[in-house]
């Protein structure tokens, strides 16, 4: 999920029926249970009849446990039950390859500091218009990144998690794609993931463009249809109607804040902001290429000044009327990511009231969320559904 997020054209009923695929076919192996009936009913029975709801997405994994974009935080969202992970932000090397990297700065995230051999590769880039010092994968060839190791992104927050430092490589995204075949084959039910494009404005520019790169690998493992086991999103809506005339897997628009544009819309001059695709006729737009959107919690239910919520707004009904379900993001246990009135405490890795704030969120109809800590999602949900 993004940077905003730190710190086919068919009926309504067909857009459900085809993102139920997703949520359908990697039930819950731990927890949810009767995700876990729906998903073998859905793989046996001829495909998915309805929408397991709310969806749990493991957010980069299980990153509230493990570093985020490895194959430990992948596989330990399965061994949770996560519905479908989200395996893979995906960002090219200098050879053309796509590995899995929450951002292309990669200081934050993997030991490069620690390697004296990459010190001259540090370097300050216009990064969608923010100055940004670092370093960046498509500076590295993919097997200079291979000698690089993945740590924890926020270890104030997480602590427990730097234990894991130095365990996992970068995955590319073709290892996520062969795991995904593995991982489907140990279970016995479809495994399900959604890969993220970043910044593709930016990486086209520099002749690395994402979308071909992401449909020739789909392609390569017969999984660009429209009932493939892969969701792509973005936060740039032109880069998910480049994806909706190259591949036909579901898509789905990620939003950010209401008063933020899309770089793309920055680039090409277009004045919209998201509070204006929010609207009736932008959801109605987004609905012509894509089958769902990945707005900020934010803009389902605002937060006050003091940083408690407030009402819902219309988002979910509106974005269900012309056919749209809605993942929104993120979902945290930890205090200074969930709304000041469900806190418990000022400790920065401490959790707070989580289950209240799923509630919440839940009552308002959304259809899945995105969260780092998926086995606390499937708990909430299991509370919610009774």
């Amino acid at each position: 999920m993004g940077t905003q997020e730190s710190n086919e054209e068919t009926s309504g009923t067909g857009r459900r029926a085809l993102l139920g695929a997703a949520v359908l076919g990697a039930g819950g192996a731990v927890l949810g249970m009767a995700g876990t009936a729906r998903a073998d009913g859905a793989r046996h029975g001829g495909g998915p009849r309805s929408l397991p709801k709310p969806t749990i997405i493991g957010h980069r994994g299980a990153s509230g446990y493990r570093p985020e974009h490895t194959f430990g935080s992948y596989q330990l969202a399965l061994d949770l039950g996560a519905d479908i992970v989200e395996a893979g932000d995906l960002v090219p090397t200098k050879d053309g390859h796509l590995v899995c990297r929450h951002e292309p700065e990669i200081g934050g995230t993997t030991d490069v500091a620690d390697h004296p051999e990459f010190a001259g590769r540090k370097k300050t880039k216009l990064l969608d218009g923010v100055s940004t010092t670092g370093w960046f994968t498509e500076d590295f060839t993919l097997a200079e990144l291979k000698t690089l190791r993945a740590v924890e992104r926020i270890p104030a927050n997480r602590p427990h998690n730097t234990l894991y430092n130095g365990r996992w490589e970068i995955p590319t995204f073709e290892e996520v794609l062969r795991w995904q075949d593995e991982q489907t084959r140990k279970r016995g039910k479809q495994v399900w993931i959604y890969p993220e494009l970043k910044h593709p404005t930016y990486f086209r520019e520099q002749g690395l463009p994402l979308e071909e790169r992401v449909a020739k690998l789909l392609r390569k493992y017969r999984k660009d249809r429209r009932t493939s086991p892969v969701i792509l999103q973005s936060f740039e809506p032109t880069s998910i109607q480049r994806l909706h005339k190259l591949v036909d897997n579901p898509l789905v628009v990620l939003l950010s804040s209401a008063d933020s544009r899309p770089w793309d819309f920055v680039e090409t001059g277009d004045p919209r902001t998201v509070a204006d695709l929010v609207k009736p006729a932008g959801l109605r737009e987004i609905a012509s290429y894509a089958q769902g959107i990945g707005p900020t919690l934010d803009l389902v239910v605002p937060r006050d000044a003091q940083g408690n919520l407030t009402r819902p707004t219309t988002l979910v009904s509106d974005a269900h009327k012309v056919g749209l379900i809605l993942h929104p993001y993120t979902m945290r246990n930890e205090n200074p990511f969930l709304p000041a009135n469900f806190r418990k405490g000022t400790d920065a890795d401490a959790y707070g009231d989580v289950f209240g704030a799923y509630k919440a969120y839940f009552a308002t109809g959304i259809d899945g969320v995105f969260t780092d800590q998926p086995d606390t999602g499937l708990l909430a949900r299991e509370d919610f559904n009774g």
